[in-house]
């Protein structure tokens, strides 16, 4: 009796020294990776290739995890020895979905790191647009933990044929209650490839009360700031068969305005016309390559009109703006200069003033 008890305390201390050694080597190895982790990105600092930099990146927690779970799982097999428990078996079906699941982690990682070195114009002289890499970089998310379940559903010893299986006797079920995730998903696509607008862009839709800056564009929806800052989460499956402008991708901004004077300064009307013309060729904000025209326009009820039809170099509103407030005023400077005026609506009435009847006269004479 007293002889097995000192043997399974021999064997529970053996045990222990064992498990002792394998977390002290675990942390030996752990701070050796982070070490060398160091020194390799050290050596790489002065690099612009993005690929070393995001795999470095990437593999540092995944890898140093790794070495973590697999140095616990050893030393709980230890623990369990040959005949282990229920939760001591355990331990081998940990180790795999472990090591997949970490692997997953390294290369959802490096999607994202190199996702943002492809914006990132240290590693790019052209770098990508925030739009497409950011898609790109979700839908290889999507499908790595997709691929990830499988996987963890085979180690597990789930059939995932027996679940494909089931998909498909459900599939017309599944199909109807996933018809709206389906086109969202589509329209995601659609808005990634064909790219009718990005993060960022000032966009709006004739069809619909749809006008703001677009903040983010997710797999099933896009995020729209309103210029009274309200969001919008819109469904993606409505830029389908929605049409979208999108004044962001302007090369100039029109100015069109209207001006009339009064019919008494029809006579100076060329030389102000031939002024403003003179001032928009000048003007160091107005494309000239572009259609230009300062024409008499019509005769008004109670002006005469001439129309003002130029674009800005700029695309910015508030500098649009600006502009266009600078040269209206150098235009009223013009007919101000000539000695003439701005009408505004005016009416002239012209009274026919009657003779005076004779009727009465004529009755005195009579009688």
């Amino acid at each position: 009796m007293i002889d097995t008890w000192i043997d399974r305390v021999v064997i529970i201390e053996g045990a222990l020294w064992q498990v002792l050694g394998i977390v002290l080597l675990t942390f030996i190895v752990d701070a050796v990776l982070r070490l060398i982790f160091n020194r390799i990105a050290k050596s790489l600092e002065n690099t612009r290739n993005l690929w070393d930099d995001a795999l470095l990146e990437s593999a540092r927690k995944p890898v140093r995890w790794g070495i973590v779970l697999l140095g616990v799982l050893w030393a709980a097999e230890l623990v369990g020895g040959d005949n282990p428990s229920d939760v001591f078996q355990l331990v081998d079906p940990l180790r795999k979905v472990g090591v997949v699941v970490i692997l997953a982690w390294f290369a959802t990682r490096i999607v994202s790191n190199i996702q943002e070195s492809m914006q990132d114009a240290q590693y790019h002289d052209h770098p990508w647009d925030a739009s497409i890499a950011n898609g790109i970089g979700r839908l290889l998310r999507v499908s790595i933990i997709i691929a990830t379940v499988l996987v963890v559903l085979q180690t597990l010893g789930i059939s995932v044929s027996g679940v494909l299986a089931f998909g498909g006797i459900g599939g017309l079920a599944v199909g109807f209650a996933a018809q709206d995730l389906l086109s969202n998903y589509f329209g995601f696509l659609m808005i990634l490839f064909k790219q009718p607008f990005k993060e960022g862009d000032w966009i709006r839709s004739p069809d619909r009360e749809i006008e703001g800056t677009v903040e983010e564009i997710m797999v099933l929806s896009t995020k729209i700031r309103t210029f009274d800052k309200r969001p919008l989460h819109i469904p993606n499956s409505v830029f389908t068969n929605l049409i979208v402008e999108n004044p962001s991708e302007m090369d100039n901004r029109r100015i069109k305005e209207t001006i009339g004077v009064r019919y008494d300064d029809i006579t100076v009307l060329p030389v102000i016309l031939e002024d403003i013309r003179r001032l928009l060729h000048n003007h160091e904000a107005i494309d000239t390559n572009q259609t230009l025209m300062v024409n008499l326009l019509s005769f008004g009820p109670s002006s005469v009109d001439f129309w003002i039809y130029t674009f800005t170099k700029t695309t910015k509103w508030t500098e649009f703006h600006e502009i266009k407030e600078s040269i209206l005023f150098d235009i009223a400077g013009i007919i101000e200069t000539h000695g003439a005026e701005i009408a505004y609506p005016t009416q002239t009435l012209h009274v026919d003033v009657a003779e005076p009847s004779m009727e009465p006269q004529e009755r005195n004479s009579s009688t």
